[in-house]
């Protein structure tokens, strides 16, 4: 009502200003009947007062429209037919959104050529990554351990772009199981041994037989694998130790994975899940890329899984993964 007021205002002041100028020209003709100039405005007064009330009635669900924040983009489809400027304004905006439908379709299908095309070059790649490893893989020497840690990177960063690509289309990529954790956790850490042999860290597992949660394999030992090679990454001293631990707290499984690296500073932690936040490490560790704690955190979200984060500037950090007791959040993803 207020906006439809609004709109009005300046033909009401047009209106009120004629009925001033017609009767000062009776006035100036002669004219000195007051009360019938009175009630010939009052007469046309009330025929303004209905023609706003008609006009604001066929056009109230316009009005209404307009005056609030909408819910869709395809809430203006709900005006219902008014007056010429109401249903012009309609047929533009159905027009519009008919382009911008055309537009979005156009760039999915760009987005889905691409991530097509991502996948294959990344599937391309790993062949020739995988026969250079089977060439150097029986070799001692410096030149060809150095090769084979490169390799190693190289198929990491791999992965990353290959998951980050799938990330999108993650509802059709995943298949709920349950799974032995302490098994899941053996095998991550165990594909790599290369990176705890070459920094020279020992992962240590205290996770107890039997403990069992519901996730996706691949998913989530990609998600380990990110944060194991985190955790050795910024563990610069010697000898140091990964712990694996595994617990159940109330009806909750928690998986928690201590390193004794250096750290995370306080006014980094708020936003190490950031997209290509690197923070302080990242300028003293130049592997870092800002994506790996990212993807970890959207594909926990995902799965129904809560992934924290604790750490002391100089003493470790402590990443934990939260499982759910039941398969609500697999529904809700579905």
């Amino acid at each position: 009502m207020r906006l439809f007021l609004r709109d009005q205002r300046p033909f009401i002041l047009a209106y009120l200003l004629q009925l001033a100028l017609i009767t000062l020209v009776y006035w100036l003709d002669g004219y000195r009947h007051a009360a019938i100039s009175i009630y010939a405005a009052l007469l046309s007064s009330c025929v303004l007062v209905v023609f706003l009330v008609i006009r604001y009635w066929t056009n109230r669900s316009f009005y209404r429209l307009l005056g609030q924040v909408p819910e869709s983009l395809r809430a203006f489809a709900d005006v219902k037919p008014g007056s010429p400027l109401a249903d012009s304004l309609q047929r533009l905006l159905k027009a519009q959104y008919r382009l911008y439908l055309q537009e979005i379709g156009e760039q999915q299908s760009k987005i889905d050529g691409h991530r097509h095309f991502m996948n294959q070059w990344v599937h391309q790649m790993k062949t020739p990554l995988s026969v250079i490893h089977l060439m150097v893989q029986h070799e001692d020497d410096a030149r060809s351990v150095a090769i084979g840690d490169e390799l190693d990177r190289m198929r990491k960063g791999l992965e990353m772009v290959l998951y980050a690509a799938r990330l999108d289309t993650f509802e059709h990529d995943f298949v709920v199981e349950t799974l032995d954790l302490g098994a899941l956790v053996r095998s991550a850490a165990s594909a790599q041994k290369r990176l705890f042999i070459r920094r020279k860290v020992y992962p240590v597992i205290g996770i107890p037989d039997g403990l069992a949660v519901a996730s996706d394999e691949k998913w989530l030992t990609f998600v380990l694998t990110q944060l194991i090679t985190n955790a050795v990454k910024y563990t610069v001293k010697e000898r140091a130790n990964l712990h694996f631990r595994g617990y159940a707290r109330g009806r909750e499984t928690v998986l928690e994975i201590e390193d004794e690296g250096v750290g995370i500073p306080a006014s980094d932690l708020p936003r190490v899940f950031d997209a290509y936040f690197t923070g302080d490490n990242g300028r003293s560790f130049q592997e870092s890329t800002g994506m790996g704690l990212y993807l970890a955190k959207e594909i926990c979200v995902k799965l129904g899984h809560r992934i924290e984060l604790e750490s002391q500037e100089g003493t470790g950090t402590t990443a934990r993964i939260v499982f759910q007791p039941d398969r609500q959040a697999y529904n809700e993803v579905r």
